[in-house]
This record gives structure tokens, C-alpha cells and sequence, in this order.
């Protein structure tokens, strides 16, 4: 951007540093999302449901770090230096998940292993990150003029969207190659090392023009450790936790943590589904007390932080919905969406490139409307802005559900309703995610800025936790019956109960890791291992040489890894219960079904947060 075009938004330099540096990050992650769940689900053998589900853990605990991050540079490190490792963390993340690309074809459980490992490296590299350059764009601003705040990250969620934008095209045409209709599963390592090289120059960008341009009018660094000196006039310049105040915070972390495993827990259910996920959300409960409970803090402050904290909640909705793009709406491209453009096939991990692009038409109208409406004293508070994010994600979905609704077996919908979608929820996301980043740099006491910023985002963790519970709910593609029906298995039958499965339909149903569920903890009790033996079968077929699309005609599988006895077991122990995926009661029989899911979900979540917006307005004490 020239100096002039600068100069004429009214928003300092430092702005457009954080601006490229969120940019190339943004590029690594959404880059390297775009690619995982179909590299865990194909080139793993993960199948589509665990992949989900390590997808909504993966992402919870990218967006729970932040809560370590921020409480980090608040207290020692500072913005830039957090900025900085973490850059370099999640680099070094992407490199791994690079040889992770490389060895899987000689050695799936060492591919495993590094798989794991490159994961962490992101999750903790992502926390430093993440709160520290969004909080640095709230601190660019003085007092006088917060009210540009809405622009600014508007601007900012700019720079996320060109990065996230660039990422998901650039990264599935060298990752997510195919010949002749057949993914090459050796090309996910290149869109992994692309990635990690985006996140290199990033960090780079940042170290170099930080100290020229990331400074106060009278040029001094913002964001450096944090000092005394640095916090406004009549507030505390720390914050003052009792040690009964840490001990009921580390109780409600724990006697939470296990209450929730109690309600997720199911048999079969992966440890990231019964620990991790209710570990992500008692870390709200808990760090939701332990802040409120700080001795300095005023009742406007308070006050403040509830709002928060309310909004932290519904969006949940909106983020468990929005996230679906990475997992269930990819394998719903890749299995029954016309992906073909004008002669060419777009892969089916590009599909969400769309919300990037739309961010990058719309962003700056929509700081532009913003702005007006402030001037024409029509602007709305911030949580109305929201409701209405969640009204337009709900209503993306309404319009996709009508056109699946009745789709045949074999049938697909065109590209264009997915393009539809995603303009609604870029729509809805304009209206929520940068808004949401202004509301905590507006709201947040000086002492708590990185820290409540965590907060925001574990508040997209708690989303993101959903993100993996709702897309694992996906029902079967009309695919999965047409390939079940050549292989002889009445899929529609059983999911039904209206046929009785034989041992080789449940052992080819487990293999594909369809929704036939096996009470796992029983078999074990039987001497049965459910899980080892499908293990075994998926290694046995990557022996034979059989891809994992193509796996139903390898035939001996069956006798070779459980013995009919096994099988007999099972079904007289009454531990075999086929059925479609359920939520809270009602079967999802089809795509339809699952899409309505989101309808409801953030349809209600809309409604209810715009009836509470005017309590809302209240309490946050003029603050808009």
C-alpha cells in the first residue's frame, strides 16, 4: 500500500506492519488447514469422523494457548517478544508436519508421531502469537480516538483474510494434487512446506520494521515488556488474586474438567472427545472466576468484563458453525459438490477459499459503513453487530439445506450454493470476528489486555471444541451407500435397524469407519479389541497396496483380524448398535438433517443475544 493511500485511511503506519505480519501468518495456518483433515483422513487413515475430531481439538487448543500467551506478555515478555516465538514456533510446526507429508508412506506410525508433535509446536507457537498482535492493534490507538477501533481491526481482519485467502489457494494447488481423479497423497508435504515458509516471512517482517514504524507518535515501542509506566491514569497497575481465589479456580478447572468428561464421554469416544474437549471448556470457567475475582477490579470494570464474557458465549455458535469449512463442508466438496468451473476442477480443499476472497471485497466497505453509521449516530453496539453474524451463518445454511434437501444417491449440488454460503458467512463474520477483537481492546482494563484478548479467543476455542463435536455428526454421503451397495452391505438397512448386520457388514462398516457403533468397553471385556483390529485391517490393506477409497474389494480382510467367534460375540452380547449420528435425541439421516443443525443453533443464539442487548448496553458504561 503507497504512503498516500496510508496517510488518506487515517490509521498509523504500525497498522499496516501488524497488517502483513497477520497476513503471512494467517497464510500458514488457513493454508495448512485447508489440507489437514484430508491428510489425516487419507494419507493417516484416520477416516472422516476421527479426523474431525482431532480437527475441532487441534483448533480449541490453538485458540486456548492464547489464555498462556497473553498472561505471559502481560506479565514478562511483552507483545513483541511473544509476537516473535511464537512466529517461530508455529514455523518450525509446519516444517514438521512437512516430514510428517514425507514419511507416511514408509512409516504411518512414525508419520503419526511427528504428526503429533508438529501439532503442539502450532498450538503453543499460535498462543503466543495470536493475542499479542491483536491486542498490539488496540494499543496503536490513544484514548482520544478508540472510536476508530471498529475500522482499524476491520482493516486488520483484512490482513487475515488476503493471508488466509492466498494460503487456502496457493497451498491446495501444490498440496492437494490429483491425476485422473485420484488424490497423490505424496503432494500434502508440499502445501505443509509452503506454509511454513509464509510463517517464516511473516515473523520476519515483524522483526525488521518493528522498531521504525510499531511506535507511539513520540516513537516509542509499543508493546515492549510491560511497565508500571504504561497503565492509564486511575487504573491498577496489577491485578491481586487471593491464594483462596487460585485454589477455587484450580477446583473449578478440575471438578469441571471431570464433571463435563462425565457428559462426553461415550464408548469408543477418542481421549481429545472425553478429556481434551471438557479440559478446553472448564479453562473458561475457571479463568472466567480467577479474573472477576481480582481484588483491584471496579464494578465498571466488572461490568465490562461480563459483557465479555456473554459474548464469549454465543459465539461459540457462530465459530462451532463457521469452522465447519476446515472439516465437514470439505469432505461434503470432496464427495457431493460439483466442484467443476468453467472446464476446470477446483480441488475440494480450495472450496473455502471463497470466505477469503469475499473478506477481501467486503472488508473495507464494511469498515466504511461502520464509520458512517458512527457519524450519522446510527452505528449499533457491538453485541447487536454480532447477533446479526449469527442470523447471516444461520441463514447461509437455510439456503444450502433447501438444495440437498431430496438429493439422490449419486447426485451433487452445484459449486455456486457453496459460494452463496460462503458470502453469508463472510457477511456474519465481518459483523462478529473483527468486531469482537474491538469490543475487548474497548472493554479490557490496561492490567488485562493480552489476557482478556485470550479470553476472546477461548471463547473461539470453545467453538472450535464444537467445530469437532457437529462434524463428526456427518452422516454418510450418497457415495458411502452407492460403495457399501457394490460391496453388498445394506448401509440405509442398517442405519435403519431395519436389517440385522452380519460380522463381515460391521467389520467393513468399523473398517471405513462408517456410523456403526460397537460398544467398545464391552468388547474389551469380551477379549475383544474393536479398535486394534481395524487398525490391523487398515494397516494390512496400505500393505496390499490398497488405497483407502478403493479398500472394499480386498476380501480376506475379515477372517484375517477378527475370527466369526468374535464376531457372534458381539452381536449375542448385544454390543452392536448401528444407527445415524444423533444430537440430543434427533437422528441426522442426512445432509440435510445436519445443515438444519446449524440453522437452529445459531438461529436461536442470534435471537437470544439481541434480546440481551439491552442490558448489555448498560453495563458496558457508554462504551459502543
Amino acid at each position: 500500500m503507497s504512503e498516500q493511500a496510508i496517510k488518506q485511511t487515517g490509521h498509523p503506519k504500525g497498522l499496516w506492519v501488524l497488517f502483513g505480519t497477520e497476513m503471512w501468518e494467517r497464510f500458514n495456518f488457513y493454508g495448512m488447514r485447508a489440507l489437514l483433515s484430508l491428510f489425516l483422513a487419507e494419507a493417516l487413515l484416520m477416516g472422516e469422523s476421527e479426523s474431525s475430531i482431532i480437527y475441532g481439538g487441534f483448533l480449541g487448543l490453538c485458540y486456548l494457548t492464547p489464555m498462556l500467551g497473553g498472561y505471559i506478555s502481560d506479565k514478562y515478555l511483552g507483545n513483541r517478544n511473544c509476537i516473535l516465538l511464537g512466529g517461530t514456533i508455529m514455523g518450525i510446526g509446519q516444517l514438521l508436519l512437512f516430514f510428517s507429508g514425507t514419511l507416511y508412506a514408509d512409516n504411518l506410525d512414525l508419520a503419526k508421531t511427528v504428526m503429533w508433535i508438529a501439532l503442539i509446536a502450532i498450538i503453543f507457537g499460535n498462543g503466543f502469537f495470536k493475542p499479542n498482535i491483536s491486542s498490539m492493534v488496540g494499543s496503536l490507538y490513544p484514548q482520544e480516538q478508540k472510536s476508530k477501533l471498529d475500522s482499524a481491526f476491520t482493516l486488520f481482519y483484512l490482513g487475515i483474510n488476503v493471508g488466509a485467502t492466498l494460503g487456502q489457494i496457493i497451498c491446495p494447488i501444490v498440496g492437494d494434487v490429483q491425476h485422473n481423479g485420484v488424490r497423490d497423497l505424496s503432494a500434502f508435504k508440499w502445501g505443509f512446506l509452503v506454509a511454513g515458509l509464509a510463517m517464516f516471512l511473516g515473523t520476519l517482517t515483524f522483526l525488521f520494521l518493528k522498531n521504525k514504524y510499531v511506535v507511539t507518535p513520540a516513537g516509542a515501542a509499543i508493546g515492549g515488556k510491560p511497565k508500571k509506566s504504561d497503565i492509564p491514569d486511575g487504573e491498577s497497575d496489577s491485578a491481586k488474586f487471593t491464594m483462596t481465589s487460585i485454589i477455587i479456580s484450580i477446583v473449578i478447572l478440575i471438578a469441571g474438567t471431570y464433571g463435563l468428561h462425565l457428559a462426553f464421554d461415550s464408548p469408543g469416544a477418542s481421549a481429545i472427545k472425553s478429556w481434551l474437549y471438557p479440559f478446553i471448556f472448564a479453562s473458561g470457567f475457571s479463568l472466567g472466576y480467577l479474573i472477576l475475582s481480582d481484588k483491584t477490579i471496579t464494578k465498571i470494570e466488572r461490568d465490562r468484563i461480563i459483557v465479555l464474557y456473554i459474548v464469549c458465549f454465543f459465539v461459540m455458535f457462530f465459530w462451532g458453525a463457521f469452522e465447519q469449512a476446515g472439516s465437514s463442508l470439505t469432505f461434503i466438496a470432496d464427495n457431493q459438490t460439483d466442484t467443476n468451473i468453467f472446464g476446470w476442477e477446483m480441488p475440494s480443499s480450495m472450496v473455502q477459499s471463497f470466505n477469503g476472497i469475499f473478506v477481501m471485497a467486503f472488508a473495507i466497505p464494511f469498515s466504511i459503513l461502520w464509520v458512517w453509521m458512527n457519524k450519522k449516530k446510527l452505528e449499533p453496539i457491538s453485541p447487536v453487530k454480532q447477533a446479526w453474524g449469527l442470523l447471516l451463518i444461520a441463514l447461509g445454511y437455510l439456503i444450502i439445506a433447501m438444495q440437498v434437501k431430496g438429493l439422490g444417491d449419486g447426485a451433487k449440488i452445484g459449486i455456486i450454493w457453496f459460494i452463496v454460503l460462503y458470502l453469508l458467512h463472510t457477511w456474519g463474520e465481518l459483523c462478529l470476528s473483527p468486531i469482537g477483537l474491538s469490543l475487548v481492546a474497548k472493554l479490557a482494563p490496561k492490567r488485562f489486555a493480552s489476557l482478556l484478548m485470550g479470553v476472546w479467543f477461548l471463547g473461539n476455542a470453545g467453538g472450535y471444541v464444537l467445530t469437532g463435536v457437529l462434524g463428526a455428526l456427518l452422516p454418510p454421503s450418497p457415495d458411502k451407500y452407492i460403495a457399501m451397495q457394490k460391496e453388498g452391505v445394506d448401509l440405509k438397512g442398517i442405519l435403519d435397524g431395519t436389517k440385522e448386520p452380519s460380522g463381515r457388514d460391521l467389520y467393513i462398516l468399523g473398517r471405513e469407519k462408517i456410523a456403526a457403533a460397537v460398544d467398545v468397553k464391552k468388547a474389551k471385556e469380551n477379549n475383544i479389541d474393536i479398535n486394534k483390529a481395524f487398525d490391523q485391517s487398515t494397516a494390512m490393506l496400505k500393505k496390499a497396496g490398497a488405497r483407502n477409497d478403493s479398500a472394499y474389494t480386498l476380501k480376506n480382510t475379515l477372517d484375517s483380524v477378527l475370527t466369526n467367534e468374535q464376531f457372534e460375540t458381539i452381536k449375542k452380547q448385544g454390543l452392536v448398535k448401528p444407527a445415524y449420528p444423533e444430537f440430543m435425541g434427533f437422528k441426522l439421516k442426512d445432509v440435510y438433517d445436519f445443515f438444519m443443525l446449524f440453522v437452529i443453533l445459531c438461529g436461536l443464539a442470534g435471537l437470544v443475544l439481541y434480546a440481551l442487548t439491552p442490558m448489555m448496553k448498560k453495563m458496558m458504561h457508554g462504551v459502543r
